[in-house]
């Protein structure tokens, strides 16, 4: 099957979808803004930004989703994983050490193990902690912040929400509630190859940049509807706008999570703009900017939606957020 007709539900709304937000956010800038000139040339100034930012790591995710899908077999995914679903979850939130992509590259990633057979609590768990758990983000962590109470909080937090809800997926809904049909038919006895069958080397790589490709204009569609949606939001939710009404060990908590969703930040580079917040807000805040960012933000959501159903994509959304909030005002009370 290929990525073009792998997912029929999305491609139904996909392009109004696109459509609306881009008339309506042009219209909006337009109507409610000073010299159309410039609040466009802003706007695309932010989109490209953001834009540009992600493009790479999801290109990275791709190439890594292609390589998956040719050289690694589902007998493979059965072999190397835990078959407990409560240890599950604790091997999905470290798998980012073997596959470092942050939130763009990791839905790729995480959708073709989904089609290799990977366990769902595992791949709940990876999605989420993989753009924090890696070593791309530990060392601009460190150069950033420090060995200090940010670091250890930001690694020790990102891996208890995933494993947490890991966890809940686990023990609460089957595969086939969660994931849309696409990422189960081989699971439910598609066509993944055998470890016996792997190509050689040449022929391999061919068919993984052929598999790459398809899965970049596939998941590339919800980038840039993620993209453009979050430097909508950005100009008319200024980061200005959200200090101001930041304070509190829980409001500033809150504002924090706003930020990290509404920027859309890559978590390779977010922990040099959290830098700016430290003067103003607490640690609690800044750990929650640094945590519930990489797992969600507006980009990344659109992507959940290739993969997941929509009721399991609010569930990402709101159990995530809960958890940082509550480790977020944690901290706040803790070292106030």
């Amino acid at each position: 099957m290929t990525s073009s007709a792998a997912h029929p539900p999305a491609r139904r709304w996909l392009g109004p979808a696109f459509t609306t937000a881009l008339l309506i956010g042009i219209a909006a800038l337009l109507l409610t803004r000073g010299d159309p000139a410039v609040t466009l040339g802003i706007f695309a100034t932010r989109f490209l930004g953001i834009f540009i930012e992600a493009a790479p790591f999801l290109l990275l995710g791709t190439a890594v989703s292609g390589l998956l899908e040719v050289f690694v077999s589902r007998e493979d995914i059965v072999r190397w994983l835990p078959r407990s679903r409560l240890a599950a979850p604790f091997v999905g939130a470290f798998m980012g050490f073997a596959f470092p992509v942050c939130e763009c590259g990791v839905v790729p990633v995480a959708r073709r193990l989904f089609t290799k057979g990977l366990p769902m609590p595992v791949g709940v768990a990876f999605l989420l902690a993989a753009p924090v758990m890696n070593p791309i983000v530990l060392v601009s962590t460190y150069i950033a912040f420090g060995f200090g109470p940010l670091l250890i909080a930001r690694f020790a937090i990102t891996a208890a929400v995933a494993i947490l809800v890991g966890l809940v997926f686990a023990l609460t809904a089957r595969p086939e509630e969660v994931l849309l049909p696409a990422s189960l038919a081989p699971i439910t006895g598609g066509s993944g190859a055998k470890a016996t069958d792997r190509p050689r080397l040449g022929p391999g790589l061919i068919r993984a940049a052929q598999f790459s490709v398809d899965e970049t204009f596939d998941m590339g569609r919800y980038l840039v509807i993620g993209a453009l949606l979050a430097a909508l939001m950005q100009m008319f939710v200024t980061q200005e706008q959200l200090i101001g009404i930041g304070s509190g060990p829980v409001v500033s908590v809150i504002v924090m999570q706003a930020i990290a969703f509404v920027l859309s930040v890559c978590s390779t580079v977010d922990a040099f703009l959290a830098l700016a917040f430290t003067g103003t807000f607490t640690v609690g805040s800044i750990s929650a900017f640094l945590t519930f960012g990489p797992m969600i933000d507006v980009k990344s959501t659109l992507m959940f939606l290739g993969v997941f159903r929509r009721r399991a994509v609010a569930y990402l959304i709101l159990i995530p957020f809960l958890l940082t909030l509550l480790a977020g005002v944690w901290l706040n009370l803790l070292l106030r």
